[in-house]
């Protein structure tokens, strides 16, 4: 990587770019935040800081046709779906503005002998480290960004390097709301730059959603230098289909869950295991159904599934789709690639000993599953390096909690799709990562949970 810089996905014309930083300017934002934690972080108290929080949240929503013009050009997301991104993030940033003071109340803990009382106190740890995809610009931003700063930590922000814009955008949006610089800060960094970053004895922790490749990487890095991590990773979700009195209303939830955002999300459902009974007519409905979803102009707003996010990422697409029916995977529906567009595809019978039963598909590819029992359909879910979210559908209650107690991820929606929301706790397990963001849950990961024990 020599820039950041924006290429217009459907168009493939070349946008702005902005140089790397230096060492000299990194070296001098990690002192900036450094110095915002001392000078700013530990001098405000929690309303105060909560209180420019919700000006965070009012600018989004002012802002938010430029917010989302910026994404439709640097990652090809339909101008429908970014703004409904850009809703959401306020709706983040202004959700621990109005509960972060509650999350951090001191806890008092009953004592079981002696005198005196003792009780937690949330502490900021100061400055972090967060590491964000292209593929959600504002909303990963805002779940790590939001519950840390009103915390009191500062953030050093390294962004996707085709969303140059939309970093810049935010880092100004938190300025004009009010925080003093260096408590956020934007970054155009280097691979090779972050790992000197993560080394640096100011920064305490760093936050990455990305790939496997790169959490591990980073992971290693931040364990050599005894720093606290939070990785967001992969996917390969599971929908369970085991019963349902309306299948139209499941296969549109699963469609839904497939192609949100062009299907390149880490929790969108990929794998879809189907009990025996319903399979053929699922399979029949749900190719229908997905296959008239068509890629076109994202800054239309009719238009649903846009480009992928580089020319690049459609061509590993192809490949992986190549290489699935090569091995022996029947394709139902064929998606067909122009550029960087790539319309849906559909694959069945696809065996555990090909790359597709335990690849993550990031694109608009389903492969379906048929299987005969409860166990069964358990099974397939969890063999998978991957623990991420899942979706089960069933009109036997007792099932749903006993199906949800035996999957493997850090996410369970029963009878739905995808119903984000700011105090739903996000975060997997296995190879999809480990720790929480939003909720109660995600103010707390970088938080020092002092004791403070009153003797007399």
């Amino acid at each position: 990587m020599s820039k950041y810089a924006v290429t217009n996905l459907a168009t493939g014309a070349s946008g702005p770019s902005f140089a790397l930083a230096t060492d000299a300017e990194v070296t001098e934002a990690i002192g900036a935040a450094d110095r915002a934690h001392s000078e700013f972080s530990r001098r405000t108290s929690v309303a105060e800081r909560a209180a420019l929080m919700q000006r965070v949240a009012d600018l989004h929503s002012e802002r938010r046709e430029h917010l989302a013009d910026l994404i439709v050009g640097e990652m090809g997301k339909p101008r429908e779906v970014a703004l409904g991104e850009v809703d959401f993030s306020a709706d983040i940033y202004g959700y621990y503005a109005t509960h972060g003071g509650a999350f951090l109340a001191d806890e008092p803990i009953e004592l079981l002998g002696g005198e005196g009382s003792a009780f937690m106190r949330n502490a900021s740890l100061g400055v972090l480290l967060g590491i964000m995809p292209w593929n959600f610009p504002y909303y990963q931003v805002a779940r790590f960004a939001g519950p840390n700063l009103v915390l009191g930590n500062t953030i050093l922000l390294k962004h996707a390097s085709q969303c140059p814009e939309s970093s810049a955008a935010i880092e100004q949006i938190f300025a004009d709301a009010g925080f003093p610089a260096g408590a956020y800060g934007n970054l155009y960094a280097s691979s090779d730059q972050i790992a000197d970053i993560i080394a640096d004895p100011r920064v305490c922790g760093v936050s990455l959603t990305g790939s496997e490749g790169a959490g591990a990487a980073v992971a290693e890095i931040a364990g050599r230098n005894l720093k606290k991590v939070v990785l967001e990773l992969g996917g390969s979700d599971p929908f369970i289909v085991l019963s349902t009195d309306n299948l139209e209303e499941a296969v549109d939830a699963a469609v839904a869950a497939r192609v949100i955002n062009s299907g390149q999300a880490c929790n969108a459902a990929k794998r879809f295991i189907v009990i025996d009974a319903l399979f053929d007519a699922f399979v029949e409905l749900f190719t229908a159904k997905i296959g008239g979803i068509v890629p076109a102009d994202p800054t239309s707003s009719e238009t649903t599934m846009g480009p992928l996010s580089s020319l690049d990422a459609a061509e590993k697409l192809e490949e992986q789709l190549q290489r699935a029916e090569a091995q022996g995977a029947t394709v139902v529906l064929r998606g067909r690639r122009d550029g960087a567009f790539f319309s849906p595809s559909v694959l069945t019978e696809v065996s555990p000993q090909s790359d597709a039963y335990r690849e993550e598909f990031f694109g608009p590819v389903a492969a379906i599953y048929r299987v005969e029992s409860e166990a069964e359909a358990v099974q397939v879910a969890n063999d998978t390096p991957y623990g991420l979210s899942s979706y089960l559908f069933t009109t036997d209650a007792e099932q749903a909690l006993r199906v949800a107690d035996l999957i493997e991820a850090g996410m369970v929606f029963i009878n739905g799709s995808l119903p984000d929301s700011a105090e739903l706790p996000f975060g997997g397990v296995k190879r999809s990562g480990f720790g929480r963001e939003l909720g109660r849950f995600g103010i707390a990961e970088f938080a020092n949970k002092k004791l403070i024990r009153i003797l007399k």
